[in-house]
């Protein structure tokens, strides 16, 4: 079985809007100018059967024409055959990030997952001890490629330039995808990738680990642009030293790759990338600077103004009925943090990263927002 991908965010986190009618089970994140749209795309099993189906695909992006450059970021897979339960690819706090660097950020659900689980399934790699990747790598790159040649009818796309990234078998794609040296790819960025992983039943020790080095290591040779591996060492799928045998071999094999250990994150340092947004942000800019992408969107806590005690909950600029929500804030573990908008409106979160997803959980309603109060501190500005 396959890594886990669109996993829950390991961080508490809520959001609310001033004066706003209930909201539906799913909002839309209104200052991403997020969007689902769906195109055909035609993929093969590993055992030869064909099969074209309705991809869906997340759509966020800047404000304004463009064009801007392209990031397609790519989802895990469950362990268990509950890819129907993953529901849509939906990585609102990376998209943030890289919208804040000047990206579209297109996320397709890929097919056999959420709405298109089902009968068929391109990235079976048959038993454990029996398991073949080069079919997924194929089928998952495929639909990478498709959601570009998608973007090229986008007229707010740059597809002259375009990154590739992934997490756990979304890392997978993303390094078959690099291995097909597309037109336009500047880079790609692999958090956690790999397959055959079981963090229940064999901890750290993946499937046949030695089938994912030999086909690296025979397509890395075709492969132009350089790559990020991000991996954190306490990940359960994979282990800590499995991934550095996977590097070695990508990069034996004539692939660019830089390999950064990361700090063990959580129970599973798998699922990184959503709970340790605090550490792999400043390595992921540090490399896009490298490439030429300079723009800063890392949001960075703002000192302490004095413009209020913290627990004065009557200096909060948000409406009368939103003033409990502050006060909930103030029964939050450290690290949080608190945002208000030019409405009332508010947005929290505590956490990894609270600085920047408080801010983004009162944009997504309200692009007007600005943090009121970082842990202890008041560090709004006043109006």
């Amino acid at each position: 079985m396959a890594g886990l991908g669109l996993a829950m965010v390991c961080v508490t986190q809520t959001i609310a809007q001033t004066d706003a009618p209930a909201a539906p089970a799913e909002v839309l994140a209104k200052d991403l100018h997020e969007e689902v749209v769906r195109i055909p795309v035609t993929v093969s099993d590993m055992y030869g059967r064909q099969e074209t189906r309705n991809m869906p695909i997340t759509v966020y992006r800047p404000a304004g024409p463009g064009p801007y450059p392209l990031l397609v970021f790519n989802h895990g897979r469950a362990v268990t055959a509950k890819r129907a339960q993953q529901g849509r690819s939906r990585p609102e706090a990376l998209a943030r990030y890289f919208v804040g660097k000047g990206f579209v950020v297109l996320a397709p659900t890929r097919i056999g997952y959420w709405e298109t689980y089902g009968d068929f399934d391109p990235e079976q790699t048959g038993g454990c001890s029996g398991m073949q990747v080069e079919n997924m790598s194929a089928a998952a790159s495929d639909q990478v490629l498709a959601t570009v040649n998608f973007a090229k009818t986008l007229p707010y796309v740059d597809t002259g330039r375009w990154i590739v990234a992934g997490q756990s078998v979304g890392g997978l794609t993303t390094v078959a995808t690099v291995a097909r040296a597309p037109a336009g790819l500047v880079a790609g960025l692999n958090f956690a990738g790999g397959t055959g992983g079981d963090p229940q039943g064999r901890p750290g020790s993946p499937c046949r680990p030695q089938a994912l080095e030999v086909h690296w290591s025979g397509i890395a040779k075709q492969a132009k642009v350089p790559m990020l591996w991000m991996y954190w060492q306490n990940d359960k799928y994979w282990g800590a030293q499995v991934p550095r045998e996977w590097h070695k071999a990508w990069v034996g094999g004539g692939g660019q790759a830089e390999f950064v250990a990361l700090a063990p994150s959580g129970d599973d340092g798998h699922n990184g990338l959503n709970a340790d947004m605090d550490h792999w942000l400043a390595v992921v800019d540090g490399f896009l600077q490298r490439a030429g992408f300079t723009k800063p969107a890392i949001v960075a806590r703002p000192p302490s103004t004095g413009f209020a005690d913290i627990d004065n909950v009557g200096k909060v600029p948000v409406s009368a009925r939103n003033r409990a929500s502050y006060q909930t804030f103030l029964n939050l573990p450290l690290p949080r943090a608190f945002a208000v908008s030019s409405r009332g409106g508010w947005g929290s979160a505590t956490g990894d990263y609270a600085v920047g997803r408080a801010l983004g959980n009162c944009q997504r309603f309200d692009v007007d927002c600005k943090l009121y109060a970082v842990d202890n501190e008041v560090v709004w500005p006043g109006r």
